[in-house]
């Protein structure tokens, strides 16, 4: 079954840097819409950024603005989540997600693939 796997997830301390990774073997991302999404503990799973095919970013949420960004590299048929000044708030399992869009959307439903989860922990 054609999905996404995600990876570069762990533990780490407030303040520090994580960055994950969103790829697949079973079809091109380049053309897909892809988005990270999160599930913190004891929460429903929320939007967090999404990158279009072409290169236009949109933020679901504010508490990620200005620390994490979201890439993608095409000739290694992946996109990444860079997450910087990480807080304990952003504990959760991260997914990515593929929609063969043009535009990004923040509704689960509208997205064809996803990724098993990433464990991010963040603690002192």
């Amino acid at each position: 079954q054609t999905q996404l796997v995600e990876s570069g997830g762990g533990l780490v301390q407030p303040g520090e840097s994580l960055r994950l990774s969103c790829g697949t073997s079973g079809f091109t991302l380049r053309y897909y819409a892809v988005g990270w999404f999160r599930q913190a503990p004891g929460k429903e799973r929320e939007g967090l950024l999404c990158l279009t095919h072409g290169g236009l970013t949109t933020n679901f949420v504010d508490s990620v603005k200005g620390r994490f960004t979201i890439s993608r590299d095409n000739a290694e048929n992946t996109v990444y989540l860079q997450m910087n000044n990480l807080t304990p708030e952003d504990t959760g399992i991260y997914y990515c997600a593929a929609r063969l869009s043009s535009r990004c959307s923040e509704t689960e439903t509208e997205y064809t693939y996803w990724g098993q989860g990433t464990q991010v922990t963040v603690s002192s």
